[in-house]
């Protein structure tokens, strides 16, 4: 029962420290020039390490796909068919988790030392308001960035696609792409930057949550960026989830509009 009464507290705190992120987004001013430092930060940071995940995840997909469908003689549709299960669920999962790891581990790390160190207060004392200064640009630089990481993440995901799908089934590279076009609906592709969008919130709000909530000196940052870890790769795996079902719940909701 206290574990559970921990969870609740943690995510009340999470969302109330959301409202008020989300207030200084719309209420005061945010410096554009600390947003786009911080976009070049995160994407510059992390972009090799998003490649590579997007690149073998690719592969990987491809390979799974290739064994099952050897065995129906359906090897011209490997391409579209491990392309679209890329983009619309593995890729931005996959993407977000590397992330987690990180980003918001830098980032957790970087507010809870700014916060045992007194730095944070001290922006307070001069005045100014440290979720306005501080939070807020690292919010929206995660956010935006993380859909350039996806974007380019995808894309890599297509090379490593078309790689394995030669070496491993013998799919040249124009036949791994033919039916992309066909199988890779607007529909997945919305799917993937709606996920991307929701974990990236999930990202940005849980690792500024954590670093800004930071107690305890150099072992408090410590346990703030384990936290920070863990509790978003929980969060992404339970969002995940549910935008898949609220996704299957509209998708018929429009179908039977249809018909």
């Amino acid at each position: 029962m206290t574990v559970f009464i921990s969870i609740l507290d943690e995510v009340g705190g999470a969302l109330l420290f959301l409202q008020k992120i989300l207030r200084s987004l719309f209420y005061k001013k945010i410096k554009t020039h600390e947003v786009f430092e911080q976009i070049w930060k995160v994407t510059a940071e992390s972009f090799f390490t998003t490649a590579m995940a997007g690149f073998f995840v690719g592969a990987i997909m491809t390979v799974q796909f290739a064994l099952q469908m050897k065995e129906f003689g359906a090897l011209g549709y490997l391409g579209g068919l491990a392309t679209s299960g890329t983009f619309r669920e593995v890729g931005p999962l996959l993407i977000a988790f590397m992330l987690s790891g990180k980003v918001g581990a830098f980032t957790s790390a970087e507010l809870g030392t700014m916060r045992v160190t007194e730095q944070i207060d001290a922006v307070r004392c001069l005045g100014a308001d440290p979720m306005q200064e501080i939070i807020a640009p690292r919010f929206l630089g995660i956010i935006i960035s993380s859909f350039f990481l996806l974007g380019g993440g995808l894309i890599m995901s297509v090379f490593g696609g078309m790689l394995m799908g030669y070496a491993f089934a013998g799919v040249n590279f124009e036949e791994y792409l033919r039916h992309v076009p066909m199988i890779v609906s607007p529909v997945s592709i919305l799917s993937g930057v709606i996920k991307c969008g929701a974990f990236a919130l999930v990202l940005a709000t849980i690792c500024t949550f954590k670093g800004f909530t930071t107690a305890g000196g150099a072992k408090g940052v410590g346990r703030a960026v384990v936290a920070t870890s863990v509790s978003t790769m929980i969060c992404i795996v339970v969002v995940d989830w549910m935008t898949s079902f609220l996704g299957e719940v509209i998708l018929q909701m429009v179908r039977g509009y249809r018909s």
